[in-house]
């Protein structure tokens, strides 16, 4: 979430243009769905900016992949990249995760107020408390349990930034779920681009 449609177009068009940055610099392979992550939260920022001007259709898109797709797109994405087991444990807990407001967004029409600088968005998911300490779990547990060094520091970065994100949004200061996007898709760029540098090395070949 950004604090205006202005901020949601022009960070989600920077955070995209890294996505498919990200994407050309993987290539086919195990690697390409971590690598598309940043393009997904481009085209989320983006997808916000139709819920400032008030579109039913922007609500709903921007909660379908908040709420059930991310839980499993992130945990899955570092499993087809790193093959580590954990991950698919964190996998089938961001899909249990996902269920509630799956099912809440099929029963419910998805609301979305200005409150402050952030937008609060209502859909009618029971036990979101313990929703949310799930979605923590698969998400960022995933990346810190991953074995790769620069995706648990990816992990620590998330963690840290979703408090304070979180905080700075209960007080309806400003939202900058949107900076953390943008920081997390400069990590994913680099390490796709890292990647790619290595197994194109001699020893790799």
């Amino acid at each position: 979430m950004c604090w205006s449609a202005g901020a949601d177009l022009l960070v989600g068009s920077a955070v995209t243009a890294v996505g498919v940055a990200a994407v050309l610099r993987a290539g086919p392979g195990p690697q390409l769905p971590l690598a598309a992550l940043p393009l997904l939260l481009g085209v989320h920022q983006l997808v916000e900016a139709g819920v400032w001007s008030g579109w039913a259709w922007a609500r709903t898109a921007w909660a379908v992949i908040a709420l059930p797709l991310l839980p499993v797109y992130v945990p899955a994405a570092v499993w087809c990249a790193t093959g580590r087991r954990s991950a698919a444990w964190f996998t089938a807990l961001g899909a249990a995760v996902a269920v509630p407001p799956a099912l809440a967004l099929a029963r419910h029409p998805v609301t979305a107020h200005p409150h402050g600088h952030t937008l609060d968005y209502a859909i009618g998911v029971p036990a979101a408390g313990l929703l949310l300490a799930g979605y923590l779990a698969a998400t960022v547990g995933a990346l810190l349990c991953s074995g790769d060094h620069r995706l648990r520091r990816l992990g620590m970065v998330l963690g840290a930034g979703a408090l304070a994100c979180g905080l700075l949004w209960r007080l309806a200061f400003v939202s900058t779920w949107c900076a953390l996007a943008a920081v997390a898709s400069v990590l994913l760029y680099d390490r796709a681009r890292r990647t790619t540098v290595n197994s194109r090395s001699p020893q790799h070949r």
